[in-house]
């Protein structure tokens, strides 16, 4: 490709991976989290969210990028190129996930990654991108059991800037029902990107995140806060099967500081969650539905 690239261009572009879903990775982060992993072994079925394990990206290390991402412009669109060089900053914004049978921790998986929806749009920091990438997760009969859309936000680096860009803080919603607290440290942090296998320095390089990109500490994953709230709520429904799950970062959370789980029923079937940072803003939202 020449030239300035055509994000149309991306869109409808597929990669195709496939997994082995070994137990011992549900395993690692249940002991990761002190959660008990007793019932986590071959034949069982895949704990929820827990395909975020699997289907590791995993590429030579001189095709990083500068922060520990893969470089962009095979899959993904690079978006740099497409604004003229410019330096571009990504995060995971959120997913929504349908749950429509369980995986079999043992047997092997394949996923279907399609790009879904590019749009570009202005913000008050700058110019953002936002990819929708479909991720359908069949099981070892071929069957269709998880369909993640993953909502991935990119934003333009400009010079100069000192500081990551925040959203205002907005009051996290006081009006729950369940309430749990949680606080990790770097090495929570440590061990949840080498499962993931998630080279992104935010959560690993305290300079880096410092100094680069401006964040007051290390970042929590925020695959990791969705998968606490993910568990939070499905203790709040035991023998209930989860049937989908969706969350929106807002703010990020950092190392170190304590935040709340809060869950509200809405109806029998549905939770809404949210989390409340350490000054009690609104960190992420979540919704979590059963049956």
């Amino acid at each position: 490709m020449t030239g300035k690239p055509d994000l149309r261009d991306w869109v409808g572009g597929s990669q195709e991976a496939a997994d082995l879903v070994l137990a011992d990775r549900s395993a690692a982060l249940a002991a990761a989290l002190d959660q008990p992993a007793d019932a986590i072994a071959g034949g069982a079925m895949l704990p929820p969210l827990r395909h975020w394990l699997h289907f590791q990206d995993v590429v030579p290390r001189g095709r990083l990028g500068r922060d520990g991402h893969p470089a962009l412009g095979g899959f993904l669109p690079d978006i740099g190129a497409y604004w003229g060089g410019s330096a571009t900053r990504r995060m995971w914004a959120g997913s929504r996930i349908d749950l429509h049978r369980p995986l079999v921790l043992g047997q092997p998986a394949r996923r279907l990654s399609v790009i879904e929806a590019i749009a570009e749009k202005a913000g008050r920091s700058g110019r953002l991108v936002f990819v929708t990438v479909r991720h359908e997760i069949s099981d070892h009969a071929g069957v269709l059991a998880i369909t993640d859309r993953h909502d991935i936000v990119y934003r333009e680096e400009k010079a100069g800037r000192g500081s990551a860009a925040l959203p205002t803080p907005e009051p996290a919603p006081a009006d729950h029902e369940w309430e749990d607290g949680f606080t990790a440290d770097p090495v929570l942090l440590f061990r949840y990107s080498a499962l993931t296998f998630n080279g992104h320095r935010i959560h690993y390089d305290r300079d880096y995140a410092r100094d680069v990109e401006g964040y007051g500490g290390l970042v929590v994953h925020g695959p990791l806060l969705a998968t606490l709230l993910c568990d939070f709520a499905c203790g709040l429904r035991p023998g209930q099967a989860l049937s989908a799950f969706s969350f929106r970062g807002r703010r990020p959370v950092l190392d170190g500081q304590p935040f709340r789980l809060r869950a509200r029923a809405e109806s029998d079937d549905r939770l809404s969650l949210w989390i409340a940072d350490a000054g009690n803003a609104l960190a992420m939202t979540a919704e979590a539905r059963f049956g």
